[in-house]
């Protein structure tokens, strides 16, 4: 099967502080794979190498074949309209409606019409759960609420990949399950490769074709729920045993 990305030798140093240590790591067209990992091991430092907000100190970022990492600025904007992206958080505009804030991308990236854009809008929305909200802000918006519109804002241009940091946090158990959904749904719905940060295991094998654990700067180990689960790796199981 295709690679939709590809990271090889990955180095990256914060501070004296070695984040990345020769990672390698493949992930398949349309496929969900969730990367695990303990806090501070780089796992959002890795989603933002991936859609070029941050730069490797070595390596290669392989985006469908084509490596990102030397890319100036205007190149990765190309690259970026094939990626899309949930932060923690959802990251939204206070200031701005939930219309205006999925249309950002549209008004910033492409030429539609206004009339154009609400549709493209309110078919996004539609996608995640969230029809006939356009004109609401985001503090009149629930936790799981916020969320969907940031995911909505992700998909907005039609990404062939989408990334998610930590789309659980701080969610009750019914906004968990909701979000655990869309995931799965919209890689059946959009066609798009998921790639998933989580310290939410139960989430993590429920949503994910594999899983991937992040230690020390390295995958440590990779394979499908079942097979982690059933991982002799020392390291996997160390982890697994402390988060169950």
């Amino acid at each position: 099967m295709a690679k939709a990305i590809e990271l090889c030798q990955l180095y990256k140093v914060f501070d004296d502080h070695q984040i990345l240590h020769g990672l390698d790591l493949g992930i398949d067209e349309g496929e969900v794979l969730t990367i695990l990992g303990g806090s501070g091991t780089g796992k959002s430092v890795l989603l933002k190498m991936v859609i070029g907000l941050l730069k490797p100190d070595a390596g290669r970022i392989l985006i469908e074949g084509e490596d990102i990492a030397p890319l100036p600025e205007d190149e990765l904007l190309k690259v970026r309209r094939k990626v899309g992206m949930l932060f923690q958080g959802a990251a939204l505009f206070d200031s701005l409606t939930v219309f205006e804030n999925v249309a950002f991308s549209l008004r910033e990236h492409t030429h539609m019409t206004t009339a154009e854009m609400r549709d493209r809008v309110g078919e996004v929305l539609a996608l995640v759960g969230m029809a006939g909200t356009e004109e609401r802000f985001p503090a009149e918006l629930s936790g799981g609420m916020r969320k969907r519109v940031g995911l909505a804002r992700a998909i907005a241009l039609t990404p062939r990949i989408l990334l998610y940091d930590e789309p659980t946090t701080g969610l009750d158990p019914r906004n968990v399950e909701k979000i655990n959904e869309l995931i799965r749904d919209l890689r059946e719905k959009i066609r798009v490769t998921s790639v998933v940060v989580t310290h939410d295991l139960q989430s993590a094998f429920r949503i994910s074709d594999r899983v991937a654990l992040l230690s020390e700067g390295r995958i440590a180990g990779t394979g499908t729920p079942a097979e982690i689960g059933k991982s002799e790796s020392q390291v996997v199981r160390e982890f697994l045993a402390g988060h169950f």
